[in-house]
């Protein structure tokens, strides 16, 4: 195993141990799936899904993908200093007076507006070189042109020909449900939108989109969640890889009575004699509060010294607790896995009413973090 660290901390929150070699193995994974035909892009927003853009972008463009897609202009000027031939693509469009650095950095605004579409345009007709997608809304109802607005632009050939897009692309609302009827209907939309604006290479299928099958991907498929080793769709096990292990140590052992209340607000009851370890992160490491326990609910998982354990009492900003008065052996310095092999980051994000996406972006910068490639 290779490792590298961000930073020589020795006092951190926890630390995030992020396995390029399983975002790798993702990647190609996908890739083997939508076969030869499509091409497998990625999705780095968010910083990388929290595991650093350029660390992941890296990574990516060595496992052979050549397509990025960020959702901001200072996302995509990053990326360009790791990957200088990519093609990146920029979801939020042609935000307001971006034009330029979006030229001097080669980067493709999404344009999901007429308004963009002219504007763009005009920057082709300057002579800038740079290309760029259109997006049609099917379903979303957020970002991208209109049903009426593809009809309209389908008409105004002058401008299809200006702009010169190198991506035709919509987003699906409920992939992650394979058996939602808006699948179908999206599906059915594209395909006319692609009638309508013919001879452009196109795009439907985000991670789970992958998995509803081949009439969904097109040209280009954009997997972004599924690479980072979480659950795309809700059919099936997740085959994916671990990409990100969350790990604290435990900072003190304790024994409470039958009857003593643990944490904030008194939320959980010993029930009997117990052995406590307090874990040094909590919400301001992006670890959740309500992934927290109460004597109404049952709380997440941990994983230490070899079995599960669970949390007791609520999750406070900077610790959290956990019951392993089952457990022999638990002491001051063990590290305690909050999600990674043992915990699915989706099992927590479930208990504490969120997704997975929202724990990886959201992970606080008080981790040593820590690149490894591989256990060989």
């Amino acid at each position: 195993m290779s490792a590298s660290t961000s930073d020589g901390s020795f006092a951190t929150g926890g630390r995030l141990t992020i396995d390029l070699a399983a975002l790798a193995a993702n990647w190609h994974g996908l890739a083997d799936r939508v076969g030869d035909n499509v091409a497998t892009a990625a999705v780095v927003k968010g910083d990388g899904y929290g595991i650093g853009l350029e660390m992941a972008a890296q990574a990516l463009a060595e496992a052979g993908c050549h397509t990025f897609f960020v959702a901001l202009p200072e996302e995509g000027v990053r990326l360009r200093s790791t990957v200088h031939d990519a093609a990146i693509y920029v979801l939020d469009g042609l935000v307001p007076n971006s034009a330029d650095a979006l030229v001097a950095h080669d980067l493709r605004p999404v344009l999901g507006s007429i308004p963009e579409i002219e504007e763009w345009a005009a920057v082709k007709r300057a002579g800038a070189r740079t290309g760029s997608a259109l997006h049609v809304d099917t379903g979303m109802n957020r970002l991208g042109l209109t049903p009426a607005d593809a009809r309209a632009l389908s008409e105004q050939r002058d401008l299809v020909d200006a702009v010169r897009p190198s991506l035709l692309m919509s987003h699906l609302a409920c992939a992650d449900t394979p058996d939602h009827a808006m699948n179908r209907r999206q599906l059915t939309a594209f395909r006319a939108v692609r009638v309508l604006l013919p001879n452009i290479p196109a795009s439907l299928a985000n991670s789970a989109g992958i998995f509803l099958g081949g009439e969904y991907h097109f040209d280009l498929v954009r997997p972004g969640i599924a690479l980072y080793g979480a659950r795309a769709s809700a059919e099936g096990p997740n085959p994916m890889q671990t990409v990100v292990t969350l790990e604290a140590e435990v900072l003190q052992v304790r024994d409470v009575k039958r009857g003593e209340t643990v944490g904030y607000g008194a939320a959980e009851t010993a029930l009997q004699p117990s052995r406590l370890a307090i874990v040094g992160v909590g919400y301001a490491d992006g670890y959740h509060r309500a992934a927290g326990s109460a004597d109404a609910r049952q709380g997440a998982r941990v994983f230490v010294r070899g079995s599960h354990a669970p949390l007791i009492g609520r999750v406070s900003m900077d610790l959290l607790a956990i019951d392993v008065s089952h457990l022999h052996g638990v002491e001051r310095g063990d590290y305690v896995e909050l999600f990674g092999p043992h915990v699915p980051v989706d099992e927590v994000a479930a208990h504490a009413g969120t997704i997975g996406y929202e724990l990886l972006t959201g992970l606080g910068r008080r981790y040593q973090r820590i690149y490894v490639n591989g256990a060989g």
